[in-house]
């Protein structure tokens, strides 16, 4: 993971260094790099004031921003079957959790546009790339996260399993991990940029001075791709009645509201909320046939003077799993929802914020149905000059 993190770094990095390099010939032929950079300036002066109320929202003199910023966030999934093994109804509810990452990080920019620079410093082992820009009535957000889990918890319900070794069944750790990777685009648009300010409370290049709220739209795409097809975790397919992959696409809207509130002089707190309609929900599922219907029917099976560490080396030496296909289904319409809240405190040059962020995806396929939580925090302190 950590090889996979730095080479999209790298690529990163290559890509940037292209654009700069372009931009700079084709300016240097036409005046010069100092041109450009003027030119910029003042368009992006006249975007930042162009259409607001000054008695609502300020503009500080000073353009640029330097910011110190840390990051913590978690992604989980849980899904759940019902069935029947040997006569005896069974629930399995496998729930991945990660290792909240942390990561640390400086920005700069000139009114709210520029580069930045984070690297992880604990948590899971996952990747995470993350891409946003905010304008004063817009915002707009990307967010890849992978990462796999050896230690899902399985809250399996049966009578099959004696009570005395549920809590020990629940803590097997799989040889082979569940891979789990989610990426999550939205974007959203107030209606009241003339009063309201997205960009005060999430880029702090303006300040709102005043309490206002807006009307708001919204966007998001999600791709979740979840896969623990393996031999090794062929018991897992048999109680996930053969589903040993799924690739789910949503596509949603939504309407919401957004409100600034300024409590005393130079203090933000935002909150955003909107429910959201899923109108695309694709769900690609990937089914397997497991040999543990005829392992069942081995002696060695049910052998009750094995141990635990001799049978586990029998049972899985002999676990097979056989791809049996692919289907796609179109899972209707469902309900999903986004919230997001801000706390901005700005005293002379220096401003402080923290703002965080929930998303909440479902999926249902037959029996078997799930969701995933996302959630991220992120802070900042920074100086503008």
């Amino acid at each position: 993971m950590e090889t996979k993190w730095n080479l999209q770094m790298q690529i990163f990095k290559y890509i940037m260094l292209v654009v700069c390099v372009g931009f700079c010939s084709k300016t240097m032929a036409q005046g010069g790099v100092v041109s450009l950079v003027n030119k910029v300036k003042t368009m992006r002066d006249s975007m930042v004031v162009k259409g607001i109320d000054r008695r609502y929202i300020d503009v500080p003199e000073q353009p640029w921003q330097i910011n110190v910023r840390s990051n913590v966030k978690q992604t989980i999934v849980s899904m759940k079957n019902q069935g029947s093994m040997v006569g005896k109804d069974y629930s399995v509810n496998p729930y991945l959790k990660t290792t909240p990452s942390y990561s640390v990080g400086l920005w700069a920019g000139y009114r709210g546009f520029g580069l930045g620079y984070s690297v992880n410093v604990g948590g899971d082992k996952g990747s995470n790339l993350t891409f946003g820009a905010t304008g004063g009535a817009y915002g707009i957000n990307v967010r890849i996260h992978s990462f796999e889990n050896h230690n899902p918890n399985y809250n399996l319900n049966s009578d099959l399993i004696a009570e005395k070794d549920k809590d020990t069944w629940n803590e097997v750790q799989l040889t082979d991990p569940i891979h789990v990777k989610t990426v999550i685009a939205d974007g959203y648009y107030m209606f009241n940029g003339k009063k309201f300010s997205y960009a005060a409370a999430y880029k702090q290049r303006v300040i709102q001075k005043r309490s206002a709220g807006s009307l708001m739209a919204g966007l998001m795409y999600n791709y979740t791709h979840i896969d623990y097809s393996s031999d090794h975790n062929g018991d897992l397919i048999y109680l996930m009645e053969g589903l040993g992959r799924v690739k789910l696409w949503q596509g949603s809207a939504g309407v919401g509201y957004a409100y600034n509130w300024v409590p005393a002089r130079g203090l933000l707190v935002n909150v955003m909320a909107m429910p959201m309609l899923t109108f695309v929900n694709k769900l690609k599922a990937y089914s397997y046939a497991t040999n543990i219907d005829q392992l069942m029917k081995d002696p060695a099976f049910w052998d009750p003077n094995s141990t635990n560490e001799e049978w586990d080396e029998w049972f899985y030496e002999n676990l097979r799993i056989t791809p049996m296909g692919d289907k796609t289904f179109n899972s209707g319409i469902s309900i999903g929802f986004d919230a997001r809240m801000s706390l901005t405190y700005n005293f002379g040059r220096y401003f402080f914020n923290a703002y965080g962020q929930f998303n909440n995806i479902r999926y249902h396929h037959n029996s078997s149905n799930g969701y995933l939580n996302d959630w991220f925090i992120n802070t900042s302190i920074g100086f503008r000059l």
